[in-house]
């Protein structure tokens, strides 16, 4: 099986997808991720990630391909995949699009998750970060003994900047100009499918089986 999650911040789709990679027993592959991985392997394209990352800038749609190329013909991909956080952008649909022909591998689904900006913002203003190991939590569905502590690590939990509501709407407004396109091509291409997340979690994935067995 091999699929995109695609959807705003905070639709869920990272618990998605460790649910569906937990059923099917495929790996989710986060493009946030990949990056990280690259950089600490020093591959080529990783310590090409990482003086751009250093300076700065956005890593390039030729860089992100190339090391979406590498997890793709790797071994832990082999029977299928759940890429999520990619593509963003229609040259980045299309380069992915070229990239799978090339290697053979047919894209079954692109799972649209959708719900509306205000339910987004409380939900993201719920989340907190692990300073030390990373980890996500959100107050609305972890049950956190200690608000103010990983309970994996012990680090210090914090909002971030970009889960703050007047920067997530910002972020909305650019994912919904950056976005619209990039559904439209995959619905043209007959690959789309949609489903409401704003429900609970379990709902939400039994949406998603459906569609899955649908198709």
């Amino acid at each position: 099986m091999r699929l995109i999650l695609f959807g705003p911040p905070g639709v869920g789709k990272g618990t998605q997808a460790k649910l569906l990679s937990s059923r099917f027993h495929i790996p989710h592959i986060s493009t946030g991720d990949m990056l990280r991985e690259a950089i600490v392997a020093e591959t080529e394209l990783g310590r090409k990630a990482k003086a751009t990352v250093d300076s700065g800038q956005l890593v390039s749609d030729d860089i992100m391909i190339g090391i979406i190329r590498d997890v793709l013909q790797s071994e832990k991909t082999k029977n299928g995949f759940i890429l999520d956080g990619f593509p963003r952008t229609v040259p980045q649909a299309k380069a992915l699009t070229d990239l799978l022909k090339e290697l053979r591998i047919v894209l079954e689904s692109v799972i649209n998750m959708e719900v509306n900006d205000r339910e987004v913002i409380e939900r993201l203003g719920k989340r907190l970060t692990c300073k030390s190991c990373g980890r996500i939590f959100n107050l609305g569905i972890d049950k956190l003994a200690d608000p103010t502590k990983c309970p994996h690590c012990g680090g210090a939990l914090y909002q971030r900047e970009d889960d703050k509501p007047e920067t997530v709407a910002k972020r909305l407004n650019v994912y919904a100009r950056s976005t619209a396109p990039v559904k439209e091509y995959y619905r043209q291409i007959g690959l789309l499918t949609t489903v409401d997340a704003s429900g609970e979690i379990n709902e939400v994935n039994r949406q998603i089986l459906a569609l899955l067995n649908r198709r």
